[in-house]
């Protein structure tokens, strides 16, 4: 099988993902794709998280910090086709996926399109904070007002609010917020296509959005292998139970190789 690794990939993977190289060659890698409204920012502490042969790349969505005036995208397939395009340098060694709330979405989406278009299983997909894709319903949160958007990201958390109460700052990050709000907003249900590789998933107890319930839908398109792991927390679980959660998944890609 041979992937297209051009120049114009190679420069895309650059743009798209900010990367922790270990000092030897890796034996895996974990790509981490961030919430709505989220950043590379947010998960700089994953890393160097892991141990020495774990590489791990964080998606940079287009519309924020080094990629602030590149266009926002406003569609799941167009974001799910960039992401896969970029990661494709990237497989030359087992790669695990990790999404959090939309980026679980978009975790699935990318799983799909490494399998049909380049014949390659992701290791593992992680999950997080998000329906499965079959049991999603469209939301048209995104077509209300700034207002309406800013209290649904307060109500979620994960947001510094120093961003949302600065006018001059609300108003730099409002357009990303909002194109993520619309990817979110107009996918789902979708079919429940299986991906072939396991899927772990996990959710915080008290997520005023979706709930263990909801997670555990994702062994539905899990014939490789499911679990589900509940922490304590809401919506960012991931903060608090950031030890847990990262010691969780290492076990796990420990055994990809």
């Amino acid at each position: 099988m041979t992937l297209r690794t051009d120049t114009l990939v190679e420069a895309d993977s650059d743009r798209w993902f900010r990367r922790y190289a270990v000092s030897a060659a890796p034996r895996r890698r974990l790509l981490v794709l961030p919430h709505a409204g989220g950043s590379a920012g947010y998960f700089h502490s994953w890393g160097t998280a892991f141990d020495r042969d774990t590489e791990v790349l964080v998606a940079r969505y287009p519309g924020r910090h080094e990629r602030l005036t590149d266009p926002c995208i406003e569609s799941m397939e167009e974001l799910a086709d960039h992401v896969t395009a970029a990661l494709l340098p990237f497989l030359d060694v087992p790669v695990s996926v990790f999404g959090h709330s939309m980026g679980a979405s978009v975790a699935y989406e990318v799983a799909l399109r490494l399998e049909s278009r380049h014949a390659v299983r992701p290791a593992a997909l992680h999950v997080s904070s998000r329906k499965a894709p079959h049991r999603l319903t469209p939301r048209t949160l995104h077509t209300e007002s700034d207002d309406a958007l800013i209290a649904e990201v307060r109500r979620l958390g994960g947001t510094n609010d120093a961003l949302l109460d600065d006018p001059d700052l609300r108003e730099i990050v409002l357009p990303a917020i909002r194109a993520d709000f619309t990817v979110v907003g107009t996918y789902g249900p979708r079919p429940e296509t299986p991906v072939g590789c396991p899927v772990h998933a996990y959710i915080g107890d008290r997520d005023p959005s979706t709930t263990p319930e909801d997670m555990a839908a994702w062994a539905d398109v899990a014939p490789e292998g499911f679990d589900l792991t509940v922490l304590p927390g809401g919506h960012f679980y991931l903060t608090e139970q950031h030890a847990p959660l990262l010691g969780t998944i290492a076990r796990q890609l420990a055994t990809t190789g």
